[in-house]
C-alpha cells in the first residue's frame, strides 16, 4: 500500500471533542472506523500537520484533519461467461437486469462473478473512467437487489451519465416488500443518512451534520399477507444515492424491508426485497430522454406480487 496525495481536508467544530477515529466517521461515513483506524495508523491522516500518536487520540475541536486515502495497485477485471439479461444497448451505454445475489464490480471477497466479469465477456468497449476493477460502472446496486443498471461503454458516455446522477437528473423507482401494517398510503422520508454510531458497519438516519442529505418518495400500492407476515408492496422513488437508502429510510419509518436482517427481519424471504423497477436518463450522446422497466423478479412473484408497472409521479 502506497499514499496518495491529500484529497480529505475537515476542520473539527469548536467543541466538537472526541476521539479521532470516531470524528474521522462522521466526516467519511462511507468508510468502516476499522478502516479509518488503518488510514491513520499508517500515516494517512494529519493533524494540525502532525501524525497522530494513536487512533484514539482526543481532540478538543479546532483541529485541522487532513486525509491522503491509500493507493494500492489495481487488480483487473477478467472476462467470464456469465447469464447477463439486456434491457438494450447502444454504441454508448448497456442496461441490464442485474440479479439479485450478484455483485456488482470485483472487490474482496468478490473477485469474480461479478457483473463486470460478465461485461467484459458480452463486449470489449467499456469505459475505463471507474478503473480497472470497474470499468463502465457507473453506479451500483447492492449484491441482493436486482434490476436496472446502466453501464457506459467510453469515457465520454460515462461522465455524462455520471453528472446526471450527481445532478439528481435521473428517474429511480424501486420496487420494495416492506414490513407492518401501513397507516398512511404514502409519505417522504428527508433525512440525513451516516455511519451508525455504535455498529459501523451499517447506514442510519443521523442527526444533520453528521450524514449526507438524503430523500425517498414512496408510496403504498398494495397490502398482502406472505412469509407469515403483513407486508406492503411499496414505490420508492430516490431523489438521492445514499448508500442502503431506502433500507435505512423505510426502517426509519417503521417498516424495514422482508427479508433484510440488518434493517428489517428475514422473515423467511431469501432476500432483502428490493427491485430496482425503472430507470431513466437522457442517452450520453443524443440527450434524448430514456426510461427502462425491469421485469418483476419470480421470488417477488411467488409471494404475490402481481403489479405490472409502476406508477410514475
Amino acid at each position: 500500500m502506497s499514499i496518495g496525495n491529500s484529497n480529505h481536508q475537515f476542520e473539527v467544530p469548536a467543541g466538537g471533542s472526541g476521539r479521532l477515529d470516531q470524528i474521522l466517521c462522521l466526516f467519511l461515513p462511507d468508510h468502516s472506523r476499522s478502516q479509518l483506524q488503518e488510514w491513520i495508523r499508517t500515516g494517512c491522516v494529519l493533524v494540525d500537520g502532525q501524525l497522530p500518536a494513536k487512533p484514539g487520540i482526543r481532540l478538543r475541536g479546532g483541529e485541522r484533519i487532513d486525509v491522503s486515502e491509500p493507493t494500492r495497485q489495481p487488480i483487473e477485471a477478467k472476462p467470464e461467461e456469465l447469464p447477463l439479461e439486456i434491457l438494450y444497448e447502444d454504441a454508448e451505454i448497456l442496461v441490464i437486469n442485474k440479479a439479485a445475489g450478484m455483485v456488482v464490480h470485483p472487490a474482496v471477497g468478490n473477485w469474480s462473478g461479478t457483473v463486470v466479469n460478465a461485461l467484459l465477456h458480452h463486449c470489449d468497449d467499456l469505459s475505463g473512467e471507474g478503473g480497472e476493477e470497474r470499468p463502465g460502472i457507473v453506479h451500483r446496486l447492492d449484491k441482493e437487489t436486482s434490476g436496472c443498471l446502466v453501464v457506459a461503454k467510453n469515457d465520454q458516455a460515462h461522465r455524462g451519465l455520471s453528472e446526471q446522477f450527481a445532478g439528481r437528473e435521473v428517474l429511480k423507482i424501486y420496487l420494495a416488500l416492506a414490513l407492518g401494517r401501513f397507516r398512511e398510503k404514502s409519505g417522504e422520508v428527508n433525512a440525513p443518512i451516516g455511519r451508525h454510531p455504535v455498529h459501523r458497519q451499517k447506514m442510519a438516519v443521523v442527526s444533520e451534520g453528521r450524514g449526507r442529505h438524503a430523500r425517498t418518495e414512496w408510496k403504498l400500492l398494495e397490502e398482502i399477507h406472505a412469509c407469515g407476515t403483513d407486508v406492503g408492496i411499496v414505490q420508492c422513488r430516490l431523489h438521492t444515492g445514499r448508500t442502503h437508502q431506502i433500507r435505512v429510510h423505510m426502517a426509519h419509518v417503521g417498516h424495514g424491508l422482508l427479508g433484510d436482517p440488518v434493517y428489517g427481519r428475514k422473515a423467511g424471504a431469501s432476500r432483502h426485497m428490493l427491485h430496482a423497477w425503472r430507470l431513466g436518463f437522457h442517452q450520453p450522446k443524443t440527450r434524448e430522454w430514456m426510461e427502462f422497466t425491469s421485469p418483476i423478479p419470480e421470488d417477488f412473484k411467488a409471494i404475490g406480487v402481481k403489479i405490472d408497472k409502476p406508477v410514475i409521479g
